[in-house]
């Protein structure tokens, strides 16, 4: 695939700069993508605090939680067709600066002279645009040939886990030296170093001529950003629900997991700021790790069917651990085995889906796999919330096992193509 300098691509119509080349484009995707997980890192060291400090218990936390997923579930699909449409320069910089804006209000709620609720409460509007890393999918997608692509979005982990790492660290060590509005206010600095890096730095599109937009229909008027009908037509080309599905219902489990970890952490392995950043930090490593290196290994020796189907099992075996463990020492036992099950499931899915739609909607696909876990943080806090009140840590593991134990007898049942390197 052409990257944005290949010859008459459209990543050469730059605003009368020269259009950096391929390898300069791949490195500054995963420099902003482990500068935007970092700032997320950071927020979510401080959010659970923040909102304790407000005055707000765990139930309004859990409805803050579900209006920032709905604003990123209903955006990220017409972000992902605003990338396409308008390429990398203007994808990032919108996604850069709804971050600024997201973070300036959350300085602005930590300051006591403030109305702290209500600005976070303001807080799903720009979430709704904050898609950094789908753009940096679509980018990677781009500029990757179809062989390579697993393990070029695999590396995207060992951005995950740099983000995740230093996040945690500068979070907790920030708001502890400095209160809560530190880590905030760097974060905001942060996002706008980057919008203007990506404003200055990046082509106005990663795609090249292999990549045209496909003509609308004679008669019909071209899809715009907001025409849902296109973004869902996606989903029903051939190969597609089955694998979004697998996506989906197999993730959904860890993911209630993840969005009460914050309350977890506190309540039932009793850490505070400062530990449940140093556990992180582990799962970063873990991240790094796994989806970085061992990932991108196996997927040049094994069908991405037979990674999918290795993903879900593995699920299966860690929820029994999930539903023993007692403290934070058994979790770090069963951590590599969910960090391995979720990273294969999101790599091995987000490749066999974009292979299996047109070039030019690469983005429109990745934001609706970016739409997934907005869609868990929507339903997640009341959920897992209600789950975790009535029947404590162990529901989570239970469910994972019988959720995924039927994910893994339909894919057993249902052939799942061995080779996907034809690009539609």
């Amino acid at each position: 695939m052409r990257g944005a300098g290949a010859p008459g691509g459209r990543g050469q119509h730059s605003s009368g700069m020269g259009s950096p080349g391929r390898p300069q484009v791949i490195i500054l995707t995963y420099v902003l993508v482990a500068l935007e997980l970092t700032c997320l890192f950071m927020r979510f060291s401080i959010m659970p605090y923040l909102t304790r400090q407000l005055g707000l218990d765990s139930v309004a936390f859990g409805y803050l939680q579900t209006a920032l997923g709905v604003l990123q579930l209903l955006g990220g699909p017409v972000f992902g067709r605003f990338a396409d449409q308008h390429g990398a320069r203007a994808a990032f910089t919108l996604s850069f600066l709804a971050s600024s804006a997201f973070y300036l209000l959350l300085a602005a709620a930590c300051s006591p002279a403030l109305p702290g609720v209500a600005l976070l409460y303001a807080l799903p509007l720009p979430a709704a645009l904050m898609h950094g890393l789908p753009a940096a999918q679509m980018v990677i997608t781009d500029l990757s040939a179809p062989e390579e692509r697993p393990a070029a979005l695999g590396r995207l982990g060992l951005c995950f886990g740099v983000g995740m790492i230093s996040g945690s660290l500068l979070g907790g060590t920030l708001s502890a030296a400095c209160g809560l509005q530190c880590p905030a206010s760097v974060a905001l600095v942060a996002n706008l170093v980057a919008a203007v890096l990506s404003f200055t730095c990046f082509p106005v599109s990663t795609k090249g001529v292999r990549a045209p937009a496909p003509a609308a229909p004679p008669g019909r008027p071209e899809a715009g950003v907001f025409d849902l009908k296109a973004i869902s037509r996606l989903l029903l080309r051939p190969g597609v629900l089955p694998v979004f599905l697998v996506k989906v219902v197999s993730g959904f489990p860890s993911g209630l997991f993840m969005v009460m970890f914050s309350i977890i952490s506190m309540d039932f392995f009793q850490l505070d700021a400062a530990e449940a950043g140093y556990l992180m930090s582990f799962f970063g490593v873990l991240q790094m790790v796994i989806q970085g290196l061992v990932i991108g290994r196996l997927s040049s020796r094994f069908s991405e069917g037979a990674l999918l189907r290795a993903s879900v099992l593995v699920f299966v075996v860690v929820g029994p651990a999930m539903a023993l463990m007692s403290n934070v020492f058994h979790f770090c036992f069963l951590m590599p085995g969910l960090v391995f099950s979720l990273g294969t499931l999101s790599v091995v899915t987000d490749s066999m889906l974009t292979k299996a739609v047109p070039a030019a909607d690469t983005g429109t696909m990745l934001g609706l796999c970016a739409s997934v876990q907005p869609l868990t943080r929507t339903v997640g806090p009341t959920v897992g919330g209600l789950l975790y009140r009535s029947f404590g840590v162990p529901i989570f593991g239970h469910v994972q096992f019988a959720t995924n134990v039927l994910v893994l007898l339909v894919l057993w049942r249902q052939p799942l193509p061995q080779k996907t390197d034809k690009v539609l």
